[in-house]
């Protein structure tokens, strides 16, 4: 009987070929920064680059180059340390802390958490009043109230559809701001001048601390984490912002040790990934080293994170530049544009109803997008820190209510959003102390612990960071 003929090379290949990820793979797990993006393009933003150009033209252009480039690094290990552990910053550093240290930890967030949703509910609330003369206690309404129907799409359809959402409404943002860029006259000589670090005076160093704070957003760095393992592994997704409460629970010691190894739980059920529980159908091969990504799946899920960190950030770093080219091209030396209102104005005189209409549309889709993201985040932060998981809807309201309150007592909405995004620069220090140790620990992250260039590099950020805060803290006390 003939015998059967062994396959050839080229059979050999292309009977293998369809075993591999294609490297257009890549692009299908691009999206959870996108999201987090959304962050850094914020009502919050919009007041403080404009405030910045309008008063002092291209002089801090700088510092958002600098803000930006700080964010990409934050961002992929954020990012990173989701992937490799399964697990949010938050549920990290909940399982780290004693119950007092915790709580503490956790009241701090949250007002970073309430700053956060000031800037994205009066964003909206501004949007809506120049679109359609609503007051902005309405308008803060129906900020919040779509806010819970984008978060429905997450709960109801999955993080995918919720991802489309929010990069459909990051698109409208990029065009309401991009598209005044082009009739206006920018300076470009003035433009490359901006790019060397100085200040001019302590207006400067608030106007500084406010745009950091605008684009290196605390609630985004606890996020991210969250976002990447909810969308990369789905047997672990919405542990943190799952609708059912649930009692806080004790960890063991051994549990406490097994979470400082990057091993451990806090969630009140096993979940796939963990010591003893298998991985999901999704990620069947043996687990990362710390219950994350499988072995042989982390590295393509690393690689599509740092492409989609820098095209998300990229994109929202232009729109933030293009905001304050803007002001200082067309604003600057005009009367009543310390508002966004009056900014609106004299966007509508120099450049034209349609820029203005753009503009304000830009301006509410950033609010809309911007304050699910931030109810997300909260979310993600009460989930760790707390050890419970509470419906959105009342996660909604814990900074929607105050927000609405600093409405209703009439406070100037573009004062608010500008110091609002003050208290998110003192903020950072405390999401981003932790996520760079944790991520420089190989017992937390196995062999994906930070090497030396990108310790350096971070704790570099951190110093920095903490530096621009003590000058703040320094110039508000003295007055000067």
């Amino acid at each position: 009987m003939p015998s059967t003929p062994s396959a050839t090379p080229q059979e050999k290949t292309s009977t293998a070929a369809p075993t591999r990820r294609p490297e257009w793979r890549l692009w299908m797990l691009l999206g959870p920064a996108f999201v987090a993006a959304v962050a850094y393009v914020d009502p919050g933003n919009v007041a403080a680059n404009l405030t910045a150009g309008a008063e002092y033209g291209y002089l801090l252009v700088w510092v958002l180059v600098v803000s930006n480039a700080m964010a990409v690094l934050i961002q992929y290990l954020s990012a990173k340390l989701g992937l490799v552990t399964g697990r949010s910053l938050p549920e990290l550093l909940g399982a780290r802390l004693r119950r007092g240290t915790r709580l503490t930890y956790w009241g701090q967030a949250e007002v970073v958490a309430a700053a956060t949703d000031l800037a994205e509910v009066i964003g909206g609330a501004i949007a809506l009043n120049l679109l359609f003369g609503l007051p902005l206690v309405w308008g803060g309404l129906i900020t919040g109230a779509v806010s819970m129907v984008l978060l429905a799409v997450h709960s109801r359809k999955g993080q995918r559809p919720f991802e489309f959402v929010i990069i459909g409404f990051l698109a409208v943002i990029a065009v309401g701001f991009l598209a005044g860029l082009f009739v206006s006259p920018v300076d470009w000589a003035e433009t490359a001048g901006g790019l060397v670090p100085r200040f001019a005076d302590s207006g400067t160093v608030l106007l500084a601390a406010s745009m950091l704070g605008a684009t290196v957003m605390p609630h985004a760095i606890y996020l991210h984490s969250a976002l990447a393992r909810d969308r990369h592994l789905p047997g672990q997704a919405g542990a943190d912002i799952a609708a059912v409460r649930v009692e806080p629970r004790e960890i063991s010691p051994a549990a406490a040790h097994a979470v400082s190894a990057g091993h451990g739980d806090v969630s009140t059920s096993a979940q796939p990934g963990d010591p003893g529980v298998p991985c999901s159908s999704d990620d069947p091969a043996e687990p990362g080293p710390g219950g994350g990504a499988s072995t042989a799946r982390l590295p393509l899920l690393l690689r599509a994170t740092k492409v989609d960190v820098l095209w998300s950030l990229v994109i929202a770093g232009s729109v933030n530049i293009a905001m304050l080219l803007l002001a200082a091209a067309s604003l600057r030396g005009v009367g009543g544009t310390d508002t966004i209102a009056g900014a609106h104005a004299a966007i509508e005189a120099n450049l034209g109803p349609v820029i203005g209409v753009v503009f304000a549309v830009g301006l509410l889709a950033s609010g809309l997008a911007a304050t699910s993201v931030g109810a997300y985040a909260g979310a993600v932060i009460m989930g760790g820190l707390l050890h419970r998981r509470i419906p959105l809807l009342t996660r909604r309201l814990v900074t929607l209510v105050p927000a609405l309150v600093v409405i209703a007592l009439g406070a100037d909405p573009t004062w608010a959003l500008v110091l609002s995004q003050v208290v998110l620069s003192l903020g950072i220090p405390f999401a981003l102390i932790p996520l760079v140790r944790l991520t420089n620990d190989p017992a937390v992250m196995g062999e994906h612990a930070s090497g030396l260039p990108l310790r350096v590099t971070g704790w570099a950020v951190v110093a920095a960071i903490v530096a621009l805060n003590i000058a703040l803290i320094v110039i508000t006390a003295t007055g000067g």
